[in-house]
């Protein structure tokens, strides 16, 4: 059946165009036998459970498979990270120069305005998200975060969407911060690219395993293309965030050579 509609349609396999790039209007068919419950599409970012499929950003579900909205590389995680078995993540891999909102994902925010019991949250996206005071670890009505305008916020979006106003919190689903909440006011903030975010973000990231050993430091990435980063002195800071934005561009031999010679001083 799935030979068949292919023909008529021009689609082809999801398994089939993983690697390859596609264009947004290609049809991707599913899997014609899934394990149990397989033909059902979970969407939303979390880990695909085995034989589930989850449809990830720069695809939609649509009745006989994926419609590709975005136009990159089609990429797949296999369920729970390890090879073999069906279902897992699928997701287009492209260069967009724009953050657009995805829930669940982790940002870097400027906060640009206290309005009532709401902050007003930059996140480099179309619109500005919300943050409720109560979105704190330990916040109430009566110990209200020191939250001011101009701070750095790192938090996560439980809501994200195109019909409503993005919302983020600083706690996880256990109430802890986790990580989040208020960035430290020393340090250094930059933009990057959204493929560079996701490079450095990958299970052991060479880059930053390598930056690990020529100075100790801190750092926060967000999914949003921005990265705060500290270390011991102003010079070590630049040197760090110089060498994180043009590694995009580096191959494997220049980086070494360029943490070679920086190793020498």
């Amino acid at each position: 059946m799935a030979k068949v509609l292919s023909e008529e349609t021009g689609a082809l396999p999801v398994e089939e165009r993983v690697g390859q790039v596609v264009l947004p209007g290609d049809v991707l068919l599913l899997p014609s036998h899934p394990e149990a419950d397989g033909e059902r599409l979970w969407l939303g970012p979390g880990a695909a459970l085995p034989g589930r499929l989850v449809c990830g950003p720069g695809l939609r579900s649509c009745g006989a498979g994926l419609l590709v909205t975005k136009c990159g590389l089609l990429r797949h995680r296999q369920p729970g990270g390890a090879g073999g078995g069906s279902g897992g993540a699928y997701w287009v891999d492209s260069q967009q120069k724009r953050y657009v909102p995805v829930k669940g994902d982790h940002v870097i925010g400027i906060v640009t305005l206290k309005a009532g019991d709401i902050f007003k949250v930059d996140v480099g996206g179309s619109e500005q998200a919300s943050l409720s005071y109560l979105a704190f670890e330990g916040a109430t009505k009566r110990n209200r975060p020191n939250v001011q305008v101009g701070d750095l916020i790192y938090g996560q979006f439980v809501v994200a969407n195109k019909d409503m106003e993005p919302e983020m919190v600083c706690i996880d689903s256990s109430g802890r911060a986790n990580g989040m909440g208020v960035i430290g006011h020393e340090g250094l903030l930059f933009k990057v690219s959204l493929g560079l975010i996701r490079k450095l973000l990958a299970p052991n990231c060479e880059i930053i395993q390598e930056l690990g050993q020529l100075y100790p430091f801190e750092i926060v990435f967000g999914m949003n293309g921005r990265i705060w980063v500290k270390a011991k002195t102003i010079q070590q800071t630049l040197i760090v965030a110089n060498i994180l934005e043009a590694c995009e561009h580096m191959t494997a031999e220049q980086r070494t050579q360029a943490f070679a010679k920086l190793s020498e001083r």
